[in-house]
């Protein structure tokens, strides 16, 4: 798939990785459409700088927790640009969730946006990309859906039923819709990350650094423009974290 003249859809498109993947992919000639949540004032930064570099652009408000509002999104995307050829579920939560403190509301909080999301855009993507008998999805697992932190298992669970969707939705739309995943490491520190704490996550890599999202940007491209014959598959994208 080239992307000059295909349609985009990233979800939590406004900052960090999504910000990325956005303007990349609008740098390759893509028509990008991406959502946000509460991110509104970096979604409309955002859309302002790709205005300005005659990028076509699309921001759409959507709560990953809300199915209604999943289906709305996709909607006001295929009537602004006709179609969506490649959806990448970007968006995502993360926070502690210690086994003996955490809530019910943690659970769903978690499950909702990082796995029950990208289930529903996929349902809402899903006809049109049968219909032309050509799409990609993309989603983004975790390094931790193979090897889950005790703190933080809500969240490690619902990135392991990723990889499981991930799977699933490419025998499910095969054989016209490539479906994988990419499973980044230590990409972008988390902004509460103390000094102590990144220089143990650097300390589990087998390369003893930070990838950068240029790392997941290149994935992501060549799952989508390098190659029409991968789907189910999972590419881990982490500096030797898994084998550290």
């Amino acid at each position: 798939m080239r992307l000059a003249g295909r349609v985009v859809l990233i979800t939590g498109g406004a900052k960090r990785l999504g910000r990325a993947l956005v303007l990349a992919l609008a740098k390759r000639g893509a028509a990008v459409a991406f959502t946000y949540n509460s991110s509104e004032a970096q979604a409309r930064r955002l859309v302002a700088l790709l205005e300005k570099r005659r990028h076509p652009s699309f921001a759409a408000r959507a709560d990953q927790s809300d199915v209604g509002q999943i289906a709305l999104a996709v909607k006001a995307v295929e009537k602004r640009f006709g179609r969506i050829d490649l959806l990448i579920n970007s968006a995502s939560n993360f926070y502690p969730t210690p086994l003996a403190s955490a809530t019910a509301q943690d659970w769903d909080d978690l499950v909702d946006v990082n796995l029950r999301a990208p289930f529903f855009y996929a349902q809402a993507v899903a006809p049109g990309m049968l219909k032309r008998k050509s799409g990609k999805i993309i989603n983004m697992a975790d390094v931790s859906a193979f090897n889950p932190w005790k703190e933080h298992l809500p969240y490690c669970a619902a990135k392991a039923g990723v990889v499981a969707l991930t799977r699933g939705l490419a025998k499910a739309l095969a054989p016209h819709v490539q479906v994988n995943a990419v499973a980044p490491g230590p990409i972008l520190p988390p902004p509460d990350l103390t000094p102590a704490q990144a220089r143990r996550a650097l300390e589990k890599t087998l390369l003893k650094r930070w990838g950068s999202p240029e790392d997941i940007v290149q994935t992501v491209l060549y799952l989508t423009e390098g190659t029409d014959f991968v789907t189910g598959q999972v590419l881990v994208v982490d500096g030797g974290r898994l084998f550290s």
